[in-house]
């Protein structure tokens, strides 16, 4: 019998609340996680960290949903990790302290919780992330047993973000491209009653699209000789991809899954209901080999946009902006057609690939910007020329130029910023004028010996062997 899940809920409240309001345009709801968690185990504790004295609306739904608040005291030097330290510390200590805790659910897109990820696994410990996906990092949903994606938990009846005006980056004035003039404008993004812009649960991918999941999930099972039915394959496909999730296909429970790909012609049902096993049918892997396309087959055409608008991108661009160069430069470009629900989705698939690098606002939303890959590198300083050694030159006479060289190189400057010396004095005819020109010139030859003798070293003379 499989050991019921106890879980303990930590919720990095700043990550999560701005990544909803930047991508979804929507208030976050700390209910619907809790409620998708419920489904999976008994939850035993709930922490929620952000500075609530800026939080006051916040604060009402935390205490309706029993979330314990951890207030964060802001640095006066700043404290961008200063939640992810105090969630990484009180998660450790808890999987020491208590356990009866045998799973962890981190509400955040933040990848710097993918360490604390890996240490919790380490420990034999289930962990479930919840965040957007058009926001949460792609390494650390495939890091985790089961990413469950907060699009997914959307319904109709929203909360929706009004009277705000998003702001778009200031871009400097440019003459129009003669490749623009013949090109659709870019479409406006919709605008909804009350003034602001609401973004809906994203349309379901086609099931054709889970049909390699699908196929390498009943591969495994084959391998092991186990009888594929809905709840092992439910979680060998879980277990090969965490973010799989029915719903992404318009599919309220994983049964329902099942029956739009028998209508299909993917799969084949067999045996009785509550024991079907499934069975893939000949012909229906190469059916949608050819026409599915790869996530990364639409970083190139996303480079050649930005190849393209790159000046404008110097201050950031936001999502819809980028969306509507793809448009006009790929017509026929369709999210769908690669695995993305939504433009969102895939700009962060292409930060994960460094190609683009995002910042969430409030008022501006998504904020794009041109990422690591295509930002030009500062040119690498010239290496200083090697001398060469003259043929028949030893090794002291090469040390001794090479110190001559750097003794005038120097100097130089210094010659130059000093004053100009007086007039040369004629030489004294007198015998003690001669004795002091004597005297000067017995220093400077002493001097340029010891400058000689100290330059290059001389071998010591060996003793000979009796």
């Amino acid at each position: 019998m499989q050991e019921r899940q106890n879980i303990a809920v930590f919720v990095d409240y700043d990550n999560i609340e701005i990544g909803v309001k930047s991508t979804l345009r929507r208030e976050f709801d700390v209910s619907l996680p809790l409620d998708a968690l419920k489904e999976r185990g008994d939850i035993v504790a709930k922490f929620a960290y952000a500075n609530w004295s800026r939080q006051e609306p916040a604060v009402r739904q935390m205490a309706e949903n029993a979330v314990q608040m951890v207030q964060r005291l802001p640095s006066p030097r700043g404290d961008k990790n200063g939640a992810d330290i105090n969630l990484a510390l009180d998660a450790l200590e808890m999987a020491f302290t208590h356990k009866n805790v045998n799973a962890f659910a981190i509400i955040s897109g933040d990848s710097d919780f993918i360490p604390l990820v890996n240490k919790l696994k380490a420990y034999g410990k289930t962990i479930y992330i919840v965040g957007g996906k058009a926001f949460t990092s792609n390494i650390l949903q495939q890091n985790c047993h089961e990413f469950i994606s907060y699009e997914s938990l959307l319904t109709d009846d929203v909360r929706v973000i009004l009277e705000r005006k998003y702001v778009s980056a200031p871009q400097r004035e440019q003459a129009p491209r003669a490749a623009d003039a013949a090109l659709p404008p870019v479409p406006p993004p919709q605008q909804h009653g009350g003034g602001g812009y609401r973004r809906g649960r994203p349309q379901p991918l086609e099931v054709a699209q889970a049909m390699p999941l699908v196929e390498r999930a009943l591969s495994v099972l084959q391998r092991r000789g186990v009888q594929p039915q809905l709840g092992l394959l439910k979680s060998t496909m879980k277990q090969l991809d965490p973010s799989f999730n029915e719903r992404s296909y318009g599919a309220s429970a994983f049964s329902e899954f099942i029956d739009r790909m028998k209508s299909a012609g993917y799969i084949q049902l067999h045996g009785t209901e509550g024991r079907y096993t499934i069975e893939l049918l000949s012909g229906a892997a190469a059916a949608t080999g050819g026409a599915a396309h790869k996530k990364d087959d639409a970083l190139p055409l996303l480079r050649q946009v930005l190849d393209i608008y790159k000046l404008d991108m110097e201050d950031g661009a936001s999502a819809e902006s980028v969306a509507g160069w793809m448009s006009k430069i790929h017509s026929d470009f369709d999210t769908k057609k690669y695995g993305f629900q939504e433009f969102n989705e895939f700009l962060n698939f292409a930060q994960d690939n460094f190609m683009v690098r995002m910042e969430p606002d409030e008022l501006r939303g998504l904020t794009v910007f041109l990422g690591a890959e295509l930002v030009p590198q500062a040119p690498e300083p010239e290496p200083e020329p090697v001398r060469e050694m003259a043929a028949g030159a030893s090794a002291a006479e090469v040390l001794a130029e090479s110190l001559a060289a750097a003794s005038a190189t120097e100097a130089a400057p210094a010659a130059e910023a000093a004053p100009a010396a007086p007039e040369e004095e004629k030489p004294s005819t007198g015998r003690r004028g001669a004795a002091t020109s004597r005297k000067r010139t017995s220093s400077s030859t002493t001097a340029a010996k010891k400058t000689a003798t100290s330059s290059v070293r001389r071998p010591r003379a060996r003793k000979p062997v009796e």
